[in-house]
């Protein structure tokens, strides 16, 4: 073997440093390198920045299984996603929050993971594996009503945040929501102003706040309308295709349609082009959510923009507060339209 090959061999076999290397470096006890890597309680200045130094020179690395087998913090979250698993990659607005939060997480040190709660079975697993310890809280996106996930976290004690306002639980549980009826009552408003008449809907899942307060929102400005005006999708493109091409037959008169996502409004639009209908001058599309299909659409769309910046921040916020002891709170955040040219 070449010296060089011996001097590879050697680095490659050095020891890790321990605790006890960096307390000898830093001329302290073992005692106070372990309790400045546990939050520096109890120990004094010129220690405290003693042992960071040594870290640094010794290139010391926390044990993190360790770690949380001493303060029982794992320094992680789970990021439910309630919804089938090809959503997070059809729906941009779950991979906007996915990335929102895991920047905000990042700069506490805590890792987000990702876990998908879409089916019954998977629910089941993914509450066994978020309630056993393997992570601290959770950040639950897209809840439907009636399921038992936000029951079964409340129940073992698990802190978490939901995305949007849980229905039925929206007294005893956190959560961070745009104002979505607001929004909705903006978009309809904005179609009226513009001269539309018979102004249908395509609402979200009707067991979902999203579906029911833009639904909402849209009755606040119309009164109760024909009900041929109203049809219910799930938030996909297909979806939205298939609601438009129903509303084309149950009212062929309508000239503006307000859609609870952009998603569903792009499945919209491609519908009302092949059934010969020009936007928006034959039939105004709004949008809800500004995502980034709305600037990708053709036309691009009037819509209603979420500040899913401050959603996630918002979401990290209030979990790290319960983690902290904090009680349930509740946060809901102005919505912002934005016209474009589809209305």
């Amino acid at each position: 073997m070449t010296a060089p090959d011996r001097s590879r061999t050697r680095r490659r076999t050095r020891p890790r440093p321990t605790m006890d290397d960096v307390a000898a470096v830093a001329g302290v006890s073992r005692g106070t390198v372990s309790r400045v890597l546990n939050g520096g309680h109890n120990v004094s200045g010129p220690a405290l920045e003693a042992v960071r130094r040594a870290i640094r020179k010794t290139g010391y690395v926390l044990n993190q299984h360790a770690r949380s087998l001493v303060t029982q913090r794992s320094d992680s979250v789970a990021f439910i996603l309630s919804e089938p698993q090809d959503r997070l990659f059809e729906d941009p607005n779950f991979n906007i929050l996915l990335r929102g939060c895991t920047q905000e997480l990042a700069e506490h040190d805590i890792t987000l993971l990702l876990t998908i709660a879409g089916t019954q079975e998977d629910r089941k697993r993914v509450g066994r594996y978020v309630t056993g310890g393997h992570v601290d809280g959770a950040l639950v996106i897209s809840t439907h009503a009636g399921s038992p996930l936000l029951d079964e976290l409340d129940e073992r004690g698990l802190p978490f945040v939901a995305v949007g306002r849980p229905l039925g639980r929206d007294s005893d549980v956190s959560y961070v929501a745009a104002d979505d009826r607001g929004g909705a009552r903006q978009m309809v408003s904005y179609l009226r102003s513009r001269g539309h008449r018979t102004i249908g809907t395509i609402t979200g899942p009707l067991d979902t706040s999203g579906g029911v307060d833009r639904l909402a929102g849209y009755h606040d400005v119309l009164g109760e309308t024909d009900p041929r005006l109203v049809v219910t999708g799930d938030y996909t493109h297909d979806s939205g295709e298939a609601a438009m091409e129903r509303l084309l037959r149950q009212a062929p008169e309508l000239d503006a349609v307000f859609v609870s996502s952009d998603l569903m409004a792009t499945g919209a639009i491609a519908a009302l082009r092949r059934a010969g209908k020009r936007v928006p001058e034959d039939v105004a599309v709004g949008g809800f959510d500004d995502s980034k299909v709305a600037t990708t659409s053709v036309p691009r769309l009037t819509t209603i923009r979420q500040p899913w910046a401050r959603i996630s921040a918002e979401m990290v916020r209030l979990l790290l507060g319960h983690l902290a002891g904090d009680s349930h709170a509740a946060v809901i955040l102005p919505t912002e339209l934005v016209v474009r040219e589809s209305a």
